[in-house]
């Protein structure tokens, strides 16, 4: 029997499919071209004031954990990477990005929102930042059968986003 190719994403294909939504869903991208943002580096200024700070994976650790004085691992046992950690204030948004063309691992990712923002909430409370939890979830997941896994993700304090993830949800 020949092996039919992958083409939903996962496994050998996470990488095709994920950069291509992830390039589709770039917070950085998106204030760079909204008028009232101007981005440098990883910071976002409006109106020639710094108003946000965005990391991603390992740079939320060495760009701002690490300068600040907090060691993870006296806190964490294991590193969380997010695709992205905009800090607004004194709050940081951690924005999880998950692409679905099929059944598949990510519907078992989404129920690990209640640990992880526990997780970051230990990791940030020496900085005395509040921390909020979002994913930003391609369109496979507008369906009926996801309904238990929202209501869940809201029942812990998280959020979800289908597409995009407005301006005036991450302090902006």
């Amino acid at each position: 029997m020949a092996k039919k190719p992958n083409t939903v994403g996962g496994g050998a294909k996470t990488n095709h499919n994920g950069l291509h939504f992830e390039g589709r869903t770039d917070l950085l991208k998106a204030l760079n071209v909204h008028p009232d943002f101007t981005v440098m580096g990883n910071q976002v200024f409006r109106d020639g004031t710094i108003v946000a700070y965005y990391f991603e994976k390992h740079n939320l650790y060495n760009g701002f954990l690490k300068p600040a004085g907090v060691d993870y691992k006296k806190i964490l046992s294991k590193k969380l990477l997010p695709d992205g950690a905009l800090l607004v204030g004194n709050t940081i948004y951690i924005i999880e990005k998950k692409y679905q063309a099929g059944s598949g691992s990510v519907d078992e990712k989404l129920q690990t929102c209640d640990f992880k923002r526990k997780q970051y909430i230990k990791l940030f409370a020496s900085l005395d930042i509040k921390v909020e939890y979002y994913y930003v979830l391609n369109d496979w997941f507008n369906k009926l059968e996801y309904d238990d896994v929202f209501e869940y993700i809201q029942s812990v304090g998280c959020k979800y986003f289908i597409e995009e993830l407005p301006f005036n949800e991450i302090g902006l």
